[in-house]
C-alpha cells in the first residue's frame, strides 16, 4: 500500500467562515473512502484541494508524482451540440496512441451502457449526462477518483449501476455523498469532517453502518471523559476557593494545572455540544379515524396511455406508503390527486372529514430568498407556537442547529441544506393528518437526515413518501407501490421484496429515440455480447496492426526466430478477427 495524496495542517476559510483547520490526513491505494459531514464542513472544498483545483490557506499538500487524480464535480458542463463520442474523445490521455483511441472510447461506452455514441448531449436526460461526465474522468485512467455527490441526477437504476461500477473499481476513490445506502454499498473507509472531533475529523475502517457504531462509541467515550474532567475540576475549584498560598512551588503548580484542566474541559464541552442533533418532532392532529385517504379503481393519465389504471389503495394512520417509479411514471400526479389539485379520469377518491394534508415540496418553492432566517422561521414575530406552546424564535432556531447570529441573514446567503432545515422547521409547526413527502431528503446532510427519519418514524398520521433515498425508504415504508408509467402498478410488501423483483433490471442503455427495441426472447448473454462485439473486433484488429508493425521493424529483419514467432502470432490474431466477424454476422441476423 502506497500513499497517493496527503495533507498536513490543511486549513481553509471563506471570508470569515472557517471550514476546517489543521487537517492532517492521507489517502492510499486500495482505499474506497466515503467523505461525510454537516453542510458547510468543507467536504467539497477538501475534494477540490486534493484535486489541485483550489489552494489551502495554510498547510502542505503532497501528491505522488506517479498518481493520476481525476475529479467529478457535482454539476457537469457540456457543449450541448457535442456528441457523446466527442465528449469522451477530448479527455483521452495524451499517451494513448492514435490506433488505440477508438478502442478506449468503445470500452468506456460499454462501461457507461451507451449504445449510440453519436447522440448529442442535449438529447440526454440528466442521469445519462451524469454517466457521460463519469466517462470523461474514467477515460483518463485514474489511480484515484474524487467524486462530489456522484448520484445527483441519477435515477435509482443509475445509482445501482454506479454502485456496481465502484464496487468493481481497481482504482482508489474518495466520494462525497449523503446517500447512506450508496455509501454502505461502495466504501471500505469512512471519514466525517466535523469540528466536534479534536482532529477535525473522525476516520473509521469500514462502510457507513460500521462508522455509525464506532462514532457512537467515540462520542460516549468523549462524554465520559468530559464528566470525569468535570468532577476533577469541581474538586480543584473547591481547593482554589480556599485561597492556597501561591508562593509555594507546589501550590503554583496546582493552580497552573487547574487552568490547563479548565481549558481541556471547555474544549471537550465545545466538541460534545457540536455533536447534538436537531431535537424536533412532527406535530399531528391525533384524530381517531384510521382510514384517511382511499382510492377506488382510479385511472389517470393520457386517454390512450394512462399513467396508472384502476389503482386502489388506502392511506391509514400510522402507516407509510412508499412510491417508486422512474421520472414521468406518475408519482407526482398521484400526490396531486391526493391533494385535490387533480381529478381522476375514472374512479373515486375519498378523504376523511376535515382532513389536514401537508405537502413537503421538493422544488423548495415556498421560500422567499429575500426574507431573513428569522422571518422565515417566525413570520408573526418573536415566537412560534409548537404543540400549543409558545417558543422564542432563538430557541426554535437552535433546535434546527441555527446560531442566533444567523437570524438576521437573508435566506439567499444560506446553504441548500440550511434552507431545507427551514422548510422542515415550518413542517414541524403543521398539525397534519397526512404528510405528502416528495424527495424530502434533497440537500440534507446526514445528521439532519437521521433526525428527519426518527421524527417520521414517530409520526402518528399517514405518510406518502417519494424518495430516491433507499435507506430512508427501507426504514419508513410499511408497503410499496411501483408505478410503471404504462398503466400498470406493482405492490410490494417491503423494500427487500421490490429489490428481489428488480433482479438485474437496474441496467440499461441510452439510444436514439428511434432505436428499435430488442426482442425480449433474446438472452441477456446475447444482448451483452451484441453491445461488446464491435469493441472486441476493434481490439483484435488493433492487435493485428501491432504485430505487423513489429514484424516489419528493422531490428527484427534478420532475426529469424523472432520473425517466426511473430508470424505465428499474426496468423492467430487474424484468425481471431475472422471469428469475431463471423459471430458479429450471427448476432446481426439475430437482432435485425
Amino acid at each position: 500500500m502506497s500513499i497517493l495524496v496527503s495533507g498536513q495542517g490543511l486549513t481553509k476559510s471563506y471570508g470569515l467562515l472557517p471550514l476546517f483547520k489543521g487537517l492532517s490526513l492521507g489517502f492510499n491505494t486500495n482505499e474506497k473512502v466515503g467523505l461525510i459531514g454537516p453542510n458547510g464542513s468543507g467536504k467539497s472544498t477538501l475534494l477540490k484541494i486534493l484535486a489541485g483545483l483550489e489552494e489551502p490557506d495554510d498547510g502542505v499538500l503532497s501528491r505522488n508524482r506517479q498518481c493520476e487524480i481525476t475529479y467529478l464535480a457535482q454539476t457537469e458542463s457540456f457543449l450541448d451540440s457535442a456528441t457523446v463520442q466527442e465528449c469522451l474523445e477530448e479527455h483521452i490521455p495524451q499517451h494513448v496512441s492514435v490506433s488505440e483511441r477508438s478502442f478506449v472510447v468503445q470500452e468506456i461506452l460499454r462501461t457507461l451502457g451507451i449504445v449510440d455514441s453519436y447522440i448529442t448531449v442535449r438529447e440526454l436526460s440528466g442521469g445519462w449526462r451524469k454517466r457521460v461526465a463519469l466517462g470523461q474522468v474514467l477515460i483518463q485512467q485514474p489511480d484515484m477518483l474524487l467524486l462530489d455527490e456522484p448520484t445527483n441526477h441519477l435515477d435509482l437504476e443509475g445509482v445501482v449501476w454506479l454502485e456496481d461500477l465502484l464496487r468493481q473499481a481497481t482504482f482508489s476513490f474518495v466520494l462525497v455523498s449523503h446517500d447512506r445506502e450508496f455509501l454502505q454499498q461502495t466504501t471500505n473507509q469512512t471519514i466525517e469532517l466535523n469540528k466536534s472531533y479534536p482532529a477535525g475529523f473522525l476516520r473509521i475502517d469500514g462502510p457507513y453502518e460500521v462508522f455509525q457504531e464506532r462514532k457512537e462509541e467515540f462520542i460516549r467515550n468523549q462524554k465520559t471523559q468530559q464528566d470525569t474532567l468535570a468532577n476533577k475540576m469541581r474538586r480543584e475549584d473547591e481547593w482554589l476557593k480556599r485561597g492556597p498560598k501561591a508562593r509555594t512551588t507546589k501550590a503554583r503548580y496546582r493552580v497552573e494545572n487547574a487552568e490547563v484542566l479548565r481549558k481541556e474541559l471547555d474544549q471537550l464541552r465545545m466538541f460534545n455540544s457540536q455533536n447534538r442533533q436537531a431535537g424536533v418532532k412532527f406535530d399531528a392532529s391525533n384524530r381517531k379515524t384510521r382510514k384517511l385517504i382511499e382510492l377506488l379503481d382510479v385511472t389517470f393519465g393520457h386517454p390512450s396511455k394512462p399513467l396508472f389504471s384502476k389503482l386502489s389503495l388506502t392511506l391509514r394512520a400510522g402507516a407509510c406508503l412508499g412510491v417508486l417509479g422512474q421520472n414521468g411514471s406518475g408519482k407526482s400526479s398521484l400526490l396531486k390527486l391526493m391533494k385535490k389539485e387533480l381529478q381522476p379520469d375514472q374512479g373515486e377518491i375519498h378523504w376523511a372529514e376535515n382532513l389536514k394534508v401537508y405537502h413537503f415540496d421538493q422544488q423548495r418553492e415556498k421560500l422567499s430568498l429575500n426574507q431573513t432566517l428569522k422571518q422565515a422561521l417566525s413570520p408573526a414575530g418573536d415566537t412560534v407556537i409548537y404543540q400549543n406552546r409558545p417558543i422564542h424564535v432563538v430557541a426554535w432556531a437552535s433546535r434546527f442547529l441555527f446560531q442566533k447570529e444567523k437570524l438576521t441573514l437573508p435566506l439567499s446567503q444560506l446553504s441548500g441544506g440550511e434552507r431545507a432545515r427551514v422548510l422542515i422547521a415550518n413542517l414541524m409547526l403543521q398539525s397534519a393528518d397526512v404528510l405528502l413527502l416528495d424527495e424530502p431528503t434533497n440537500d440534507l446532510d446526514i445528521s439532519t437526515l437521521e433526525v428527519l427519519e426518527e421524527s417520521l418514524l414517530n409520526f402518528s398520521g399517514s405518510i406518502l413518501l417519494i424518495t430516491h433515498d433507499r435507506y430512508l425508504m427501507d426504514r419508513l415504508s410499511d408497503y410499496l407501490i411501483c408505478l410503471q408509467g404504462d398503466g400498470n402498478v406493482d405492490f410490494f410488501a417491503d423494500y427487500e421484496q421490490w429489490q428481489l423483483h428488480q433482479g438485474k433490471s437496474c441496467t440499461g442503455t441510452e439510444s436514439k429515440k428511434n432505436h428499435q427495441q430488442v426482442d425480449k426472447k433474446i438472452s441477456n448473454k446475447d444482448r451483452k455480447e451484441w453491445q461488446r462485439i464491435e469493441g472486441k473486433i476493434e481490439k483484435a484488429e488493433s492487435e493485428v496492426v501491432k504485430i505487423e508493425v513489429r514484424l516489419h521493424a528493422p531490428e527484427n529483419v534478420n532475426n529469424l526466430e523472432e520473425l517466426q514467432k511473430l508470424s505465428e502470432q499474426l496468423v492467430a490474431a487474424e484468425g481471431r478477427v475472422q471469428e469475431l466477424y463471423d459471430r458479429w454476422a450471427d448476432l446481426d441476423e439475430l437482432f435485425s
